[in-house]
Parts: C-alpha cells; sequence; structure tokens
C-alpha cells in the first residue's frame, strides 16, 4: 500500500480501490538509497538500473529527425498506429521469426511494452480471477494482479531447470483456475530463454485448459551464438494464435527506450479488444516515432545485432568477475541482465548482499526479492555501462568480498 505523506493535502473523496492497493515501486527504493549514497559523496556505479546507455542507429534518428518535419505528424495518428508501422511489425515477424500477421486484425502499436501488459491486465482480468506467472517475475506482473484483485499463482523457475519453471507440476485443478498465463521470454531478470518445446507445452496446456498466454517480449533480438541462440516468438507454435499474444518493444532492440514505441501481436479476439479498450484510456505513438520505428523494423537487423554483442562482451567482463568474487553466475545466451547467487558461505541473502555493495563497494545492484521468492539469495546487475565502468565496479565488488 501506498504510504501516506503528512505534508500532501488530503483528498475530498476515497480513492478507488484500485489506487489504494498499488503497490510500492521497489525500484523507487533502490533509487533512494542510491541517491542518498550519492548525497554523502559516494562515487556509485549504479548497476541497478534497466535504462539502457546505447542510442539508436544512425539511419533510425535520421528517419525521426526528418519526420519531426512532416507536418502529417503533429496531426493525431490513427487510433490502431500508422498502417505503414503495423506492416513492418508484420514484415519483422515474417522476416525474423517466419510468423504470417494479418497486421489489420492481429496487430496494434502500444507506447512500450508496460502499456500493451496494463491494457491485457485490464481487459482479461477481473478480481478474483487468476493469474500465473513466474518467479522471478518483472515486478509489474504482481503490481498489475494485485491491482485489479487477482489472485496469483507463482510457478517457481529454479537454476537445476534453468530458470525455466515445470509447467507439468502444476496440476489440472490449478490450471483450470488460470485466466491468464503471463511469460517473459527473454526473462527479465535471469535472462532465461525458453525453447520451442517449452513454448509448444504452453501453448498445449492453454488449449487444454482455456486460458490467455500473454508473452512479454521485450528483450528480442539480444541472443549471441548465431540464429540458434536467439529466443522464438511464442507466435513460432501451431495453434499459437487460438490462445496468446505477443508483447514486443522497441525499446531494448533498438536502443529506444526514451522513444516508447511497441506493438501487440497475436489472438484476433484479444487484439481487438485491446483496441477497443485503448481507444478510450490510451494514446498513440507520435507520428514521428513510429515512422523511426518502421526503418528500424524493415532493416537487416544488423543494429540489434551489433547491441546484442556488445552487451555480451560486457557479460563477460562481469560475470567472469563475479565468478572470480566467489558468486555463482548464470549462463545466459543474452539480455542486459547478469543474475547471479550470493556467496554460499558469510550469512549472505541478495538483500544483505545489495547493502553491503551499495555502502562499502559503492556499487549499486537490485536484490533478487525485488522479482519475487525465488531470487532471495541473488542479485541483479545490468550491463548498462562502459566496459571500463563495469570492470571497476567488478574489481570494487572483489574487494568488498575479500
Amino acid at each position: 500500500m501506498l504510504a501516506a505523506d503528512s505534508n500532501v493535502r488530503s483528498c475530498p473523496v476515497p480513492f478507488a480501490p484500485i489506487a489504494e492497493s498499488i503497490p510500492p515501486n521497489v525500484f523507487a527504493v533502490t533509487d533512494r538509497k542510491v541517491a542518498k549514497a550519492v548525497a554523502s559523496g559516494a562515487d556509485v556505479i549504479d548497476l541497478a538500473k534497466g535504462n539502457p546507455d546505447a542510442y539508436p542507429a544512425e539511419f533510425i534518428r535520421a528517419v525521426a529527425k526528418k519526420a519531426v518535419d512532416d507536418p502529417a505528424n503533429a496531426r493525431y495518428t490513427p487510433f490502431d498506429g500508422k498502417p505503414a508501422f503495423l506492416e513492418a511489425a508484420a514484415e519483422w515477424y515474417r522476416n525474423v521469426h517466419g510468423v504470417e500477421l494479418d497486421w489489420p486484425t492481429q496487430l496494434f502499436a502500444v507506447e512500450g511494452a508496460v502499456d500493451g501488459l496494463a491494457g491485457l491486465y485490464a481487459i482479461l482480468i477481473d478480481r478474483g480471477d487468476a493469474v500465473a506467472f513466474v518467479d522471478p517475475y518483472y515486478p509489474s506482473y504482481h503490481c498489475m494482479a494485485v491491482m485489479h484483485g487477482a489472485e496469483e499463482i507463482l510457478l517457481p523457475a529454479l537454476a537445476d531447470h534453468g530458470f525455466l519453471p515445470d509447467l507439468d507440476a502444476v496440476t489440472a485443478d490449478t490450471w483450470d483456475r488460470v485466466k491468464m498465463l503471463v511469460l517473459n521470454y527473454p526473462n527479465n531478470p535471469t535472462g532465461a530463454q525458453a525453447s520451442l518445446e517449452f513454448l509448444r507445452r504452453a501453448v498445449e496446456l492453454a488449449r487444454e485448459h482455456r486460458f490467455v498466454i500473454v508473452h512479454d517480449y521485450a528483450y528480442t533480438g539480444l541472443g549471441v551464438g548465431g540464429p540458434d541462440a536467439q529466443q522464438h516468438s511464442i507466435l513460432e507454435i501451431p495453434g499459437a494464435f487460438d490462445v496468446a499474444v505477443e508483447v514486443c518493444s522497441l525499446s531494448k532492440m533498438y536502443a529506444m527506450a526514451g522513444w516508447r514505441a511497441g506493438f501487440v501481436a497475436g489472438n484476433e479476439a484479444v487484439v481487438s479488444r485491446l483496441k477497443l479498450y485503448h481507444y478510450q484510456m490510451g494514446s498513440m505513438i507520435t507520428g514521428s516515432i513510429q515512422d523511426a520505428g518502421i526503418a528500424a523494423l524493415l532493416s537487416d537487423q544488423s543494429c540489434v545485432a551489433e547491441l546484442a554483442e556488445r552487451y555480451a562482451a560486457r557479460r563477460r567482463i562481469v560475470a567472469e568477475g563475479l565468478r572470480e568474487a566467489g558468486l555463482d553466475v548464470f549462463d545466459s545466451a543474452g539480455g542486459i541482465y547478469v543474475w547471479a547467487h550470493v556467496p554460499r558461505d558469510g550469512g549472505w541473502n541478495g538483500e544483505r548482499l545489495a547493502d553491503h555493495l551499495l555502502d562499502h563497494a559503492a556499487v549499486a545492484v537490485l536484490p533478487g526479492t525485488c522479482f519475487g521468492h525465488v531470487g532471495a539469495d541473488y542479485i541483479r546487475l545490468s550491463l548498462l555501462k562502459s566496459e571500463p565502468e563495469l570492470a571497476e565496479a567488478v574489481r570494487r565488488i572483489q574487494i568488498a568480498l575479500r
């Protein structure tokens, strides 16, 4: 629940239940700790944030600059997104994943992944409905479930299963209660990727037990090691269009985080109802940003591969250094984070280690408790600093743990 602030003038009426149930933002807690350390004079290297430090490729920026001068882009854009943007998203699916989409009915533009996720929760979840998602999880899944009064069914993803949940360990009675299953691969925070077999089983269960799968595909394209290292789209699975939608973001794969652009693809009925909701409750991506997104989606994707290699080089620096410091690091094929188990001796857990590193190494990381229960003995470090800064952060961590 939100804490009351004695300096804030009271509201003359009671807030709605959804407003009264807003959980605290777990990232804001770390931000306050970092700000306090900086104010005290600490030279903090902040590896807690997931805010990309990269810049969109020059050809994307050039299109955006030209598009700002197009008078049409000062007007309201079409309710569903520009047809050319949706067509480009369909072409991206065809070229990258071999998936055919009918863009007028199976695609919808949104201002980033969270915008799409919030709309999907709104149209699918009522009070008392059951939402299943994997633990560790991106905190918004939990917060949206709480705000909608949903029952949360957590699917533990453990290290010995590559941080994938055992879907067959869930009873049929439990699956029958589920209305929506949220998946997120490549995963935040762990970096785990899901095989076609895993996705195929999820689709089978959704068809059998009649629930919707929402796949948060925010980190697509950032795998390394060839095509086989890339995460598959759930829409590649036969029958997925009957039960699934995928939420894609341009933020990470094109370094367009602040530009707020993405799309939702998949089941026609869900996409159609999301459009109706969004017509009343949301706004559309700025026209010039959609034009830039078109250029990005229709490109040869080499700019995405370059980002993936940059993050891979950074991951090696951090992972190798943390292992030297006595931490177990999950071997991720991609993404922008490192997921590490705290030292197994010394009485550490994720929260104690995160506080220790901020106080004694001036390095900010997130404790795994920000992402649920399974991560209690883990920390997450972002790769969104330069290689020299990451090397310095690792050096400080090694000293602090000696």
